[in-house]
């Protein structure tokens, strides 16, 4: 079901502030996007093979506004690619996993993504990812 992860999501209260520590370390941001349907703002860094996506809320109702008053910068969610989001979420929902996203919604990078609550993954906000289709 889960293919690899795809990337680690981290709230930041200002994205160009949290840039400039990565770019420090050498490493520089390749995509920037703004995401309508989670209020947020991404800046997106490649660390090998693995990416970063950093996230700036751009309203107070955000969910990442939210966490960012509740517990801070940090961690926020780990991405796993799947090869169809809509079949994993009804997989999960059959064994018994606590949904946030009953149905994939638009993501950055043209993704479709959903996610699933900590209470059922161990504390660990678990988004689902699947990559856009190219026709």
């Amino acid at each position: 079901m889960l293919k690899k992860i795809d990337h680690i999501g981290i709230a930041v209260k200002n994205i160009d502030e949290a840039l400039s520590l990565y770019k420090t370390l050498g490493i520089i941001p390749y995509h920037f996007e703004e995401v309508e349907s989670q209020k947020v703002k991404t800046a997106f860094i490649k660390v090998g093979e693995s990416n970063i996506e950093l996230l700036e809320p751009t309203s107070p109702d955000s969910p990442i506004a939210k966490f960012l008053e509740k517990k801070g910068e940090g961690i926020h969610h780990i991405a796993y690619l799947v090869e169809d989001v809509k079949s994993c979420l009804k997989n999960l929902k059959e064994k018994g996993f606590k949904l946030i996203d009953e149905e994939p919604k638009a993501g950055a990078h043209g993704k479709l993504i959903a996610f699933v609550h900590p209470k059922s993954t161990n504390g660990v906000l678990m988004e689902l990812c699947e990559h856009a289709k190219k026709h």
